[in-house]
């Protein structure tokens, strides 16, 4: 662990004003509570989790640790960036920092780097996994939870083939991943039957979950609430400034118009949008929106109830409740949220050519959100420079996944105690 112990000015009991309520910001502020902190929650929505967290893919993905930035993502750069269907699409905008990315990330691709970054972010998952679940059951939250595992299938042996090599480097750190013939990947899911013929195999990790993220943060943003955590919504934080070494937040509401908000400490967690808001600052973090797309549609007979992964569309699917969501793709186009109805359309041509019969396709929702994606996709928690300003920020595809445990780590770190998993925290950005 680097740097863990921070801690503002020795003492164990602080006012914290934890700048947005996605899931990372509700889950910070649920463990901030939890420590004995005097505990703001902020954000510019009516509600928690309206944005990144609103519709993702649903996977608490755990032993799903290997970043996007690994060899066998370099093999594939070429054919995507050509290809107007691929998973991945850059979009060039007049922004240095999104060349800056690109170009760090190719580096995360080197196999040490990419090890590195996927053993860390697994300590984290493991913890937060452990999180979760003593959460859910000291609280008896609900979101549409499904305990049976994540199925990734490969219709490419080539690529079968690196997964299970991947998995096999992560078993010693307590990765559970097991290699599937095609017909044991339909007996674990029945709905893969269609698709059987093409299957070249599947990594199964039994212990992995899903369950709806906005439910939960709504939930615990509740919960929070009955705890003594005021939500300050519809308020948009509009900067931070320092003075004598300590930050303040200066915010803008049609209700309250401007005003400024003073604290013991400030989290950052405000995902795509931490870089800009610490820019002026001199905080320069490696953190930049990748837009991602879901489909949510009402689940027909045959459609999968197990979370599964298609690893050569570079889509997720979650069971939740009666709806069947699909996510996936990345896409660099700058801080664009716009909905690209025929990426969607994409997804949902592959959905049914899978599964043919998985619901209600002519009534799909269509949605995007910008995961704040750091190059090794490892998040960025810990102090700043500044001694009362902290980060939890930058988690990727894995937010949901990496919740409990950085909002857990997070507030350890704001208490001045050690976290207990070994993970790059950060010293002072």
């Amino acid at each position: 662990m680097f740097g863990a112990r921070a801690g503002v000015a020795g003492r164990s009991s602080t006012s914290v004003v934890v700048l947005g309520a996605g899931v990372i910001g509700v889950t910070t502020a649920w463990y901030l509570r939890e420590a004995g902190h005097e505990v703001t929650l902020v954000d510019r929505q009516a509600a928690p989790a309206l944005e990144t967290t609103f519709a993702n893919g649903g996977q608490l993905s755990v032993t799903h640790a290997e970043p996007w930035a690994n060899p066998g993502t370099v093999r594939q750069i070429l054919q995507w960036l050509v290809g107007r269907d691929a998973p991945l699409v850059v979009r060039p905008v007049a922004d240095w920092r999104q060349w800056q990315w690109c170009a760090r990330f190719l580096f995360e691709c080197l196999p040490q780097r990419s090890l590195a970054n996927a053993r860390a972010i697994l300590a984290l998952a493991l913890d937060s996994a452990a999180a979760l679940a003593a959460l859910r059951a000291a609280t008896g939250i609900v979101y549409d939870h499904v305990a049976r595992g994540i199925l990734s299938f490969y219709l490419e042996r080539r690529e079968f083939e690196r997964a299970a090599a991947a998995a096999e480097q992560l078993r010693p750190s307590g990765c559970i991943r097991l290699e599937k013939t095609p017909a044991e990947c339909e007996a674990i899911e029945p709905a893969l039957a269609h698709a059987r013929p093409r299957l070249a195999g599947g990594i199964f990790a039994p212990h992995d979950a899903s369950g709806d993220a906005h439910r939960f943060t709504q939930g615990l943003a509740n919960l929070c609430a009955v705890r003594g955590v005021l939500l300050r919504l519809g308020e948009t934080v509009e900067g931070i400034e320092i003075e004598g070494g300590r930050a303040r937040v200066r915010l803008s509401s049609e209700e309250r118009g401007e005003s400024h908000l003073a604290a013991d400490a400030f989290v950052v967690a405000l995902g795509s949008y931490s870089a800009p808001l610490l820019h002026p600052l001199g905080i320069r973090i490696p953190v930049y929106p990748v837009k991602g797309y879901s489909v949510t549609l009402d689940a027909g007979d045959c459609a999968p109830t197990v979370s599964l992964t298609d690893e050569g569309g570079k889509l997720v699917f979650s069971r939740l409740g009666d709806r069947l969501r699909v996510a996936g793709t990345a896409e660099l186009a700058g801080y664009d949220t716009a909905v690209d109805d025929a990426r969607c359309e994409r997804i949902l041509a592959r959905v049914f050519d899978l599964f043919p019969g998985a619901g209600d396709r002519v009534n799909a929702q269509f949605w995007s959100g910008l995961r704040p994606a750091t190059p090794g996709n490892v998040p960025l928690i810990g102090p700043t420079r500044y001694n009362n300003l902290f980060l939890n920020t930058g988690h990727g595809t894995l937010g949901w996944t990496l919740a409990c445990g950085s909002g857990r780590a997070l507030a350890a770190i704001v208490s001045g105690r050690d976290p207990a998993i070994d993970f790059p925290f950060l010293t002072r950005v």
